[in-house]
């Protein structure tokens, strides 16, 4: 259903992209199966050649997709949105859409470990290269750039540092020379920063994170301009990393609370950072919220709010975050993050393992980093369950 975009984001959340049935139903309709069926021979041709809009086979078209799709364009202000299997998915397909083998990225060195492994390892075999550059500087951006450069990718806040990218200035410099931007907006979602408003071309989502929001199912989208996300969805009618249609009801089901539940972690993070940045066995704190970052003020200007991922760094190296991560009980220790109950990482050891050491040391990753997704319990409680981890050091 389209809806009036004037329309609030809590309003959209909950409203936007649904197309009831025969049934009129209230609640969005789960569409499982794999092929829809037509009424003569040359409506099957229109469907199949693209003459004639519909459903053909649920590789690459689903209503309950179409209808988390909808919801999610909305969301972010975007044109059209294409949803992928997962986050990963979603930037492998952007990248195998609209780069050709010569062609060059521009990426923050502060990008999820995955993503540097895709862009640095993996996409080389097909010619596409990568220069890496520190997510902060905008000079290093400009200095990295060749005359095959086709696409600049950030991720802003990164993960896990939470360093904020210049989105307006990283734009002004890619598009002087038309080069496209895409942002991964994962920590934030649209709820806290709409990087298309900002100028970006593209913005990616892991689903799986805030999206959903209770660590349920996989997925991920790439949102922005039509003429780019149909570039992304030839990909994925070919290839087939695609969303599965009960992943996309539960998502849509995520999307219905996503304000709510942001707002609330992103409150219960600030609590948290700042009783961390006071806490003796703590060397230093990262989150955007805090006037002691150093993109406070772009933060400010960038975000509505710092966001729900805390990272700090304990007094000491590998054992003692350790130390730390084993005496929590109330923490959970996994390294997903976006859910109701608070997750609890060492990145260098994780999220970050599979990239070199010096990758980690270009991206500022210690061994006595740790990464907290704030969920919604108590503050109090998750205070005493890392002090318990914190008088272990």
């Amino acid at each position: 259903m389209k809806l009036n975009p004037d329309y609030s984001l809590e309003t959209l959340a909950v409203r936007a992209g649904q197309e009831r049935s025969q049934f009129n139903e209230h609640s969005e309709a789960l569409y499982l199966t794999s092929s829809f069926v037509f009424s003569t021979a040359a409506q099957a041709a229109a469907r199949f050649s693209g003459e004639e809009e519909g459903n053909v086979y649920s590789r690459f078209t689903n209503p309950t997709v179409a209808a988390f799709q909808d919801r999610l364009a909305a969301l972010e202000g975007a044109e059209a949105c294409i949803a992928t299997s997962s986050g990963m998915s979603a930037i492998l397909s952007l990248v195998m859409a609209l780069c050709s083998s010569g062609d060059h990225i521009v990426a923050s060195t502060g990008l999820f470990g995955a993503t540097q492994q895709l862009l640095g390892t993996i996409m080389p075999r097909f010619g596409i290269q990568t220069s890496f550059v520190a997510q902060t500087e905008v000079g290093a951006w400009q200095a990295a750039m060749r005359p095959e450069t086709k696409l600049f990718f950030l991720e802003t806040p990164s993960n896990p540092l939470t360093e904020i990218a210049d989105i307006t200035a990283l734009v002004g410099i890619a598009h002087a020379r038309g080069v496209l931007v895409a942002v991964d907006n994962c920590f934030c979602t649209p709820i806290l920063q709409r990087p298309l408003d900002l100028g970006a071309d593209l913005v990616v989502h892991s689903a799986t994170k805030f999206l959903d929001g209770q660590g349920r199912v996989l997925g991920g989208a790439v949102a922005g301009a039509k003429k780019l996300t149909d570039e992304v969805f030839k990909f994925l009618r070919t290839a087939g990393p695609t969303l599965s249609a009960f992943n996309a009801w539960v998502l849509l089901k995520g999307l219905e609370t996503l304000q709510i539940r942001l707002e609330a972690q992103s409150a219960k993070a600030l609590q948290l950072a700042l009783w961390l940045e006071k806490h003796p066995m703590v060397a230093r704190v990262y989150y955007p919220g805090l006037p002691s970052h150093p993109q406070f003020e772009l933060a400010q200007r960038q975000q509505k709010s710092g966001g729900a991922i805390v990272s700090f760094e304990v007094k000491g190296a590998r054992s003692e975050a350790w130390k730390v991560v084993d005496h929590c009980r109330l923490l959970s220790i996994t390294a997903n993050l976006g859910d109701t109950k608070t997750t609890l990482t060492h990145p260098a050891s994780t999220t970050h393992g599979r990239i070199t050491a010096e990758q980690r040391a270009a991206a500022g990753i210690t061994e006595g980093l740790l990464r907290i997704a704030v969920g919604l319990e108590a503050v109090v409680d998750l205070q005493n369950d890392l002090a318990s981890g914190l008088s272990s050091i």
